[in-house]
């Protein structure tokens, strides 16, 4: 049951006052059996911008940041978070008996909540992804579905090169499958796409990782790095259930949830734009802390240097998604 903290930490810079336009952020996680949310605080620079707060269509804690009138050469938002996590173990995944092995069908009452989380929404035209994702099916016998979903998991992990990328957006699955590498939002959607070709229903995960092996520390340990990204499968019994094909974890080990969504696009930590020349924009800075132990992370760092993005434009300056 580790204790953690993540200091999260966005700071765009302007080569001379803008005007901003509303932000929409994700970046407070929905207190849950398996995540407990001890304190959350969100500080705005500058000061006089206003909040409000929402659930989104998936339940997930949405809040609209209006910057007010003034124009400002700078934009920072700092998100502090204590949680106390309870990772589900592999073993304790409990299917219902009738989705032990695959195939298998959904409850009749649960399909039409599913329906837009099966359907595939990306072209494969060739059937590669398809026929990538029945590789994993057993031909001579019963498929075991967590053991499936298992050994997706790990070929991604194991065949697939990580590549950290800061443009915005995601690329194909297809993309993804025929040069056998992504940044990890990349290869969460690639499973989401595969598992959906299988039938079943798939969302994609935003939040964080820690590294578990630091739990007992008796001093904060602090590890940079940025938002995460990974998908849940919905399973009978168990309900969703959490894959990191990035790093092949199962059932949530490692990884805070923030939100999920039915696409990438609709769980993107920080987004928004400003209004001005394409010259305007001087580039963005996103850190993130997390610290595990008994005591954890409250300050937060201060903005190193700012980070041009890939593809900069006049009315977007969007954080980059996922690392």
């Amino acid at each position: 049951m580790p204790r953690v903290g993540v200091v999260h930490t966005t700071h765009y810079a302007y080569v001379r006052p803008v005007r901003l336009t509303g932000h929409r952020l994700m970046i407070r996680p929905r207190d849950s059996h398996d995540l407990r949310l001890l304190e959350a605080t969100l500080t705005i620079t500058p000061p006089s911008a206003r909040t409000r707060w929402a659930h989104d269509v998936f339940g997930n804690s949405v809040c609209y940041v209006d910057p007010g009138e003034t124009p400002t050469d700078s934009f920072s938002i700092v998100s502090r978070l204590q949680l106390q996590h309870y990772p589900a173990a592999r073993v304790a995944v409990q299917l219902d008996p009738v989705a032990e092995t695959y195939p298998f069908s959904y409850a009749v009452e649960e399909f039409p909540d599913l329906a837009r989380l099966l359907e595939r929404h990306h072209p494969d035209p060739d059937r590669r992804v398809d026929r990538w994702a029945r590789s994993f099916v057993n031909r001579s016998g019963p498929t075991d579905t967590m053991g499936m979903l298992s050994l997706m998991t790990q070929a991604i992990k194991a065949d697939f090169a990580y590549r950290t990328r800061e443009a915005e957006g995601t690329n194909p699955p297809v993309e993804t499958l025929a040069t056998r590498s992504g940044a990890c939002r990349d290869l969460a959607l690639l499973m989401m796409e595969a598992v959906r070709s299988l039938g079943l229903a798939a969302q994609f995960v935003s939040g964080y990782l820690y590294d578990e092996g630091l739990a007992d520390s008796t001093d904060p340990i602090r590890g940079g790095g940025a938002t995460h990204a990974w998908c849940t499968v919905y399973l009978p019994g168990a309900g969703w259930v959490e894959f990191d094909p990035t790093n092949g974890l199962i059932a949530g080990k490692n990884l805070l949830r923030v939100c999920s969504a039915r696409t990438p696009g609709q769980a993107v930590p920080v987004a928004g734009g400003y209004i001005g020349a394409r010259a305007d924009f001087a580039g963005l800075s996103v850190n993130v802390e997390v610290s595990v132990g008994a005591a954890v992370l409250t300050e937060a760092p201060e903005p190193t240097g700012a980070v041009p993005p890939a593809s900069p434009t006049a009315h977007s300056s969007a954080a980059p998604a996922h690392e």
